[in-house]
């Protein structure tokens, strides 16, 4: 699986139909199959390869989570969080899928349930950056404002390259009329996201910087 490891996603659908032609029963082929068309974009691909693992190996978590992930970019959330929920019983310290089903919980409304997830993906992995900003960004949300910097702080001290952590912590400093924090974060995430190539994102981090009389 050469090509696989190397990053090459073509290359790694090319060898995985040839391991799946010698060896139709092959679920971790179709499994990385699914990774390779996920990785593309191609979600629909992704989910038809990742059914074909899951009827070969009902036991796979990895396939269900993944099936999730690519289930929640075509906006079906409750199939997502029927994906995540799989996982977790195959593989109860699953951490990640904890965090997605928080996610997917939060943008289905399910704001306490998405806390209950983010809190057990800490638990299971307490330096779990992306986890910390969830929760943050959930309480934030939530109007509960106990320990929502204090998260967005403990994410960006485990990522200092975590843009929307920066981001989020600048909306909330906003808010505290506490505006010199609040211009650092929003410029440090523009910086961020302009280096991730998040343009978008870029542009929103400049728009609050402009709201707080900054042109940069």
């Amino acid at each position: 699986m050469g090509n696989y490891n190397l990053g090459d996603n073509q290359g790694a659908i090319a060898d995985q139909n040839q391991a799946i032609k010698l060896n139709s029963d092959d679920a971790v082929a179709y499994y990385n199959n699914g990774v390779a068309k996920y990785k593309l974009g191609d979600n629909q691909g992704a989910i038809t390869d990742f059914n074909q693992a899951i009827q070969i190996n009902p036991d796979y978590a990895n396939a269900h989570y993944d099936r999730g992930s690519a289930k929640y970019n075509l906006g079906d959330k409750q199939g997502a969080i029927a994906d995540y929920n799989q996982a977790i019983k195959l593989n109860p310290d699953y951490a990640d899928a904890y965090n997605n089903r928080g996610w997917a919980k939060y943008n289905l409304g399910d704001k306490q349930g998405a806390i209950a997830d983010y809190n057990q993906a800490i638990k299971l992995n307490p330096d779990y950056a992306d986890a910390y900003n969830n929760r943050g960004w959930a309480k934030y949300n939530l109007g509960d404002n106990q320990g929502v910097i204090t998260d967005y702080n403990q994410a960006i001290k485990l990522n200092p390259n975590l843009a929307d952590a920066y981001y989020n912590r600048g909306l909330r400093y906003k808010e505290l009329n506490d505006k010199q924090k609040a211009i650092k974060d929003f410029r440090q995430a523009a910086k961020l996201y302009q280096q991730q190539n998040q343009m978008q994102d870029y542009q929103d981090a400049l728009n609050r910087l402009k709201e707080l009389g900054v042109s940069n």
